[in-house]
């Protein structure tokens, strides 16, 4: 599959995605956004991607919307057409029943960030910072990002960082939840994929359900978000995975899961 603006690679069950457009920061214009809508029909439906990896080119991960669009003067509905485009790829992202990883290289503002919070795991390197700057041209983050960024580090917190538009170094970033794990720069990609080689290793099912609890135990009430569990629990239990599980614990040997 070829892309304008992604660089895609299908290895071993691992799909690595790489925004690519370095000159320009990993900018996402008009192409990119398009190339994200083309992307979402191989990550859901190809039963050979397992794991999927974001990660940019060059030095930033992703500067966020590409300013020209701003300054050619979007008009409302061009922009809300464009805005509900990249709105459904990061829900998809963020429904599809595989884990999904962002290897944060460089810098990530803006849609930038807001891919990475459509992650489910984000692993930064060292020289990574993260904010949202959209006050700066008089915007807010739109693409989910006030909605993300508050479920994930808390109201009062988000706001802070979004009216101040602060960058955070990665550290900081990681200390306050954003961040999963921080490694150097010259390892951010193997200590990646070798988390996502881990990953293969575990009943697809089970991973995909509990993905899709988690991301929505906070919308419910406890004995909602329990209920919701039992339900996934009785569908594993039927599962080839689960007798596969059952065996090798008695046998004493790693599973071999099918994702059936």
């Amino acid at each position: 599959m070829e892309f304008k603006t992604l660089q895609y690679e299908l290895s071993g069950g691992i799909a690595t995605v790489i925004l690519n457009r370095p000159d320009h920061l990993n900018a996402i214009n008009m192409e990119m956004r398009h190339d994200f809508t083309a992307l979402t029909e191989t990550l859901v439906f190809d039963e050979a991607v397992r794991v999927i990896i974001f990660t940019g080119a060059g030095r930033a991960f992703s500067s966020g919307g590409d300013i020209a669009h701003f300054e050619k003067g979007w008009r409302t509905p061009d922009f809300r057409a464009n805005s509900r485009r990249l709105i459904k790829f990061f829900e998809d992202l963020e429904t599809l029943e595989k884990p999904v990883v962002a290897a944060i290289n460089g810098a990530a503002t803006g849609g930038g960030l807001e891919l990475a919070l459509a992650c489910d795991v984000r692993f930064a390197s060292e020289e990574a910072s993260l904010g949202f700057r959209e006050n700066y041209i008089g915007l807010i983050p739109g693409i989910g990002g006030c909605a993300r960024f508050a479920r994930l580090i808390g109201v009062a917190k988000a706001k802070e960082l979004i009216f101040a538009g602060t960058m955070l170094p990665a550290k900081e970033a990681q200390g306050i939840g954003l961040v999963n794990r921080v490694v150097p720069a010259d390892r951010l990609m193997a200590e990646t994929r070798e988390y996502a080689e881990m990953l293969l290793k575990r009943a697809p099912q089970s991973l995909g359900l509990a993905k899709k609890i988690l991301n929505n135990v906070a919308n419910v009430d406890q004995t909602t978000g329990i209920m919701m569990e039992g339900l996934a629990q009785s569908i594993l239990l039927g599962t080839e995975d689960h007798k596969e599980g059952l065996r090798a614990f008695r046998e004493k040997r790693k599973p071999q899961f099918s994702g059936k």
